[in-house]
């Protein structure tokens, strides 16, 4: 908390796709522990003299983190969820007065997109290197094999993934048509002339520029 009271701009990462993983049950404890980091912010626009004593938070970013992980076209329901969360955890801590934005973010983008034929039908997939020991399907990945995988569709209805005494709640998700593994981070790669390339993201330069934009103005 001391910590805390030093920041007037403050970013939340969010798990969000383990919590998916785990079940309308993880989802709860989920929102729980975020309306508890957010009552611990001093939320609202400060002065001069108020920043001298205390800082107040006045913008805050909740970023759901791993968007790698799914297609492009899964991110705005991911980004969904999120806001969901936020805004019910906002409520919640009374967390009032301050700029707060959502977005689905991979500060190392771990995988790349493409497309599979099964049958008629074309689906969206990623592909990447899973971690050892991940599974689909009761099919373990070595680590070293690079994959496509369709990790699945997230709900159109938002609130099936909060609801703890709906028929879905379940103390794991073992429903193979929504899976997220973990993905082995890219190999660091050079130019011809041995400069270092930076690793691949996706919208960092966008929570950057929310938290810090009008600072680099």
């Amino acid at each position: 908390r001391e910590h805390i009271t030093r920041l007037d701009r403050q970013i939340v990462l969010i798990d969000a796709l383990q919590a998916l993983n785990a079940g309308p049950g993880a989802m709860a404890d989920l929102e729980r522990a975020v309306t508890e980091i957010l009552a611990c912010f001093r939320p609202g626009r400060g002065n001069f003299l108020t920043d001298f004593f205390s800082r107040r938070i006045d913008r805050i970013l909740v970023a759901a983190t791993k968007a790698d992980h799914l297609h492009h076209e899964s991110h705005d329901r991911l980004q969904a969820i999120v806001r969901r969360l936020a805004d019910r955890a906002v409520a919640r801590a009374n967390f009032t007065g301050a700029d707060v934005d959502v977005v689905a973010l991979a500060a190392v983008r771990a995988t790349r997109e493409g497309t599979v034929k099964q049958g008629r039908e074309t689906l969206p997939v990623i592909i990447g290197i899973p971690l050892k020991g991940e599974r689909i399907n009761g099919e373990a990945f070595d680590g070293k094999t690079e994959t496509a995988i369709f990790p699945g569709d997230l709900p159109e209805k938002i609130d099936a993934v909060f609801d703890v005494s709906g028929p879905d709640h379940r103390q794991g998700n073992d429903d193979p048509a929504i899976r997220f593994v973990r993905f082995r981070p890219p190999k660091l790669e050079r130019t011809a002339e041995g400069v270092t390339l930076s690793l691949p993201h996706i919208r960092l330069d966008r929570a950057l520029q929310f938290l810090i934009g009008d600072h680099l103005a």
